[in-house]
C-alpha cells in the first residue's frame, strides 16, 4: 500500500486505513511509540507496562512450578 502525507496546519499526517488499526487493535486513544532506523519510519503501540508485569508474573509462577517438566520436554 502506498500512501501519501496530507497537510494538517502547519505538520504533516499519515491516514491509516481503519482496516489496519483494526488489525494492529490501534484505536484512537491508544498510544504510539514513533521510531525510526534510518531509513524507515517505524510506528508501534506503547506496550503496557502493567499487562507486562502481570505476564512475567505469570510466566514466573509457571516456571517454578513446571520448569523442570518443561526443560525435559524441551530438550
Amino acid at each position: 500500500m502506498i500512501k501519501k502525507m496530507v497537510s494538517h496546519g502547519n505538520s504533516a499526517a499519515l491516514i491509516i486505513d481503519k482496516p489496519i488499526l483494526d488489525i494492529l487493535k490501534i484505536g484512537m486513544d491508544t498510544p504510539l511509540e514513533i521510531a525510526t532506523d534510518g531509513k524507515n519510519l517505524i510506528i508501534s503501540p506503547v506496550q503496557d507496562a502493567h499487562r507486562e508485569a502481570k505476564f512475567r508474573a505469570a510466566l514466573q509462577k509457571v516456571n517454578k512450578k513446571h520448569g523442570k517438566t518443561l526443560k525435559k520436554l524441551a530438550g
